[in-house]
């Protein structure tokens, strides 16, 4: 790879690294968010799902914007508006100033920078050095989400969440310059045109289905737990993830009307025909989704649980990025050797070794050992799965293509994360609430009066919180000191048991995801080669 390629993959790196961190530096500074601004933490987690829905809704519209104006020139537009935003962020003032920044202009910013990143990396890299580039980058991406509980956790404790912020208007500034090293990729005929209705559709569409996933947790899948309203019985979420799906098929239809009219679309949908493509997209929102969801319970297990801060816990996590990493380099170099659908169902199949082995350290106190032992494996997993992927889904499609490919694609990634929080969030709770309900109704030296209560109370629905916080209530109603050491002792018991379910529920996602990575390439790609099939 000659200087200046390594140059541009430095900058290139430094700008995924950028979009994957903030949620992660967020997610570690929710008590001091509520603090500054003096609201609720139901307030800051809609704040934080908006980040994602608005990444989710317009990452699409941000890939065709790449083909009009140029990948290079939006990748720039996008990054002004990200670093704004992270301007604005670590000067809020207020919720909505918050919002603003963070949710708002800063999920605008990324949503016209990944597309054009991968558009930029097909058409700045070639063969080999392309494979390694999107290694590179898959790397980074987990590298963020790894690293921003460490740096938003000591930002936070020792410093301001504010800090982090301002280092990012920094570090895009370096970016920005840093893009005199890119070359606009070259575009055959016209520029396209901007179809607006298709923005919306998809936007909308996309957005609801993640709002709707991301509330499951409060309302309940089906049956009512916090739901705000309740139809013939069920909560609000199965008609609100509905709402969405029939959005995004009025989008399909809109789509091809389009293109038989001749007009051009917002994505042409022949791309998920392509069979190597389409298996590539599916792989990397399956493998988002099983991350993101265990990056969501481990911190619960270490904060939760077993009391550690957010710096602790960052450091814990630690095995996973660099194993990630590390992996992800050298699955690169693996990939001029061995074929992506090998090298992903191995990913694959590491994945769900690390989940039992993570399974079998979630206990009342942390064997240091062997769970770093576990996070590490899930990171060499995870490595040799994100380093095939953009080669694969960039490799199936024509140079014309590769924003409308890049939009999807992070498309698919941002649905993974958001799925992985909410699906696992949400089993995590109804096992905790499942387990805790049982274990007070069969347990003997409580009184029926209280099981009575407590039944009543899980019926509402609930959340994960310490123990010390259920001692707290149970003392607050009067209970004696002996039924109060029992029924923390069964909670304490049903954190456990809804922790390793949820992980249980990870390890056994990688069975569909193994499956569904049959139609990936079976030959070695040299970066560039065409791997369409239909």
């Amino acid at each position: 790879m000659s200087l200046m390629n390594v140059r541009l993959l430095g900058v290139l790196a430094a700008a995924q690294f950028l979009m994957v961190l903030d949620q992660a530096v967020m997610n570690v500074s929710i008590s001091q968010l509520v603090e500054d601004f003096d609201t609720t933490v139901t307030t800051i987690q809609s704040v934080i799902a908006f980040y994602a829905l608005v990444m989710a809704g317009l990452m699409l519209t941000g890939g065709k914007l790449g083909d009009i104006f140029g990948r290079k020139r939006t990748f720039k537009i996008g990054l002004v508006i990200y670093a704004a935003g992270s301007a604005l962020t670590a000067g809020a003032w207020s919720v909505p100033s918050l919002a603003l920044g963070w949710s708002v202009l800063e999920g605008i910013g990324a949503a016209l920078v990944l597309p054009s990143m991968v558009a930029l990396v097909a058409g700045n890299f070639d063969g080999k050095d392309r494979a390694v580039a999107y290694g590179v980058l898959g790397g980074m991406a987990g590298v963020g989400i790894a690293v921003g509980p460490i740096l938003g956790g000591w930002m936070t404790t020792d410093f301001s969440w504010r800090y982090v912020f301002v280092g990012e208007v920094v570090v895009a500034a370096g970016i920005f310059f840093g893009t005199r090293w890119m070359r606009e990729p070259s575009v055959e005929g016209k520029r396209p045109t901007l179809d607006w209705v298709g923005s919306v559709l998809s936007a909308l569409g996309l957005a609801v289905i993640v709002f709707g996933v991301l509330q499951a947790s409060n309302w309940g899948w089906l049956r009512p737990m916090d739901s705000p309203v309740e139809i013939f019985g069920f909560s609000l979420t199965p008609f609100v993830i509905s709402a969405g799906l029939i959005l995004i098929g009025l989008f399909a239809s809109w789509e091809r009307r389009r293109e038989e009219r001749g007009e051009d679309p917002l994505v042409h949908l022949g791309l998920l025909r392509i069979i190597p493509f389409r298996s590539g997209v599916v792989m990397m929102l399956a493998q988002n989704l099983i991350l993101m969801g265990i990056f969501f319970t481990i911190p619960l297990y270490l904060q939760v649980v077993l009391g550690f801060d957010a710096l602790d816990t960052g450091v814990r996590m630690l095995p996973t990025s660099a194993g990630l990493f590390f992996t992800a380099l050298a699955g690169s170099a693996l990939a001029s050797k061995f074929a992506p659908k090998k090298l992903v169902r191995l990913g694959l199949v590491i994945v769900f070794v690390s989940a039992f082995l993570l399974i079998g350290t979630i206990e009342p106190t942390l064997d240091n050992t062997d769970f770093l032992v576990a996070m590490g494996v899930l990171g060499v997993g995870m490595g040799l799965i994100v380093s095939q992927l953009g080669n694969v889904v960039q490799s199936a499609v024509a140079d014309t293509d590769r924003s409308e490919a890049g939009g999807l694609q992070n498309t698919a990634t941002q649905l993974g994360s958001s799925l992985g929080t909410a699906v696992l969030g949400a089993i995590l709770i109804t096992g905790l609430l499942a387990a805790f309900g049982n274990s007070v109704a069969s347990n003997p030296e409580v009184s029926a009066q209280t099981k009575s209560t407590v039944e009543s109370r899980l019926s509402s629905g609930g959340t994960f919180v310490a123990s010390d916080q259920v001692r707290s209530s149970a003392e607050a109603v009067g209970l004696e000191e002996e039924e109060v050491d029992e029924i923390v002792g069964g909670y304490e018991d049903s954190q456990l048991q809804a922790l390793k379910l949820a992980l249980l529920v990870a390890a056994l996602l990688t069975i569909p995801a193994f499956w569904s990575a049959r139609n990936l390439p079976d030959r070695v790609l040299a970066g560039g080669d065409p791997a369409q099939s239909t």
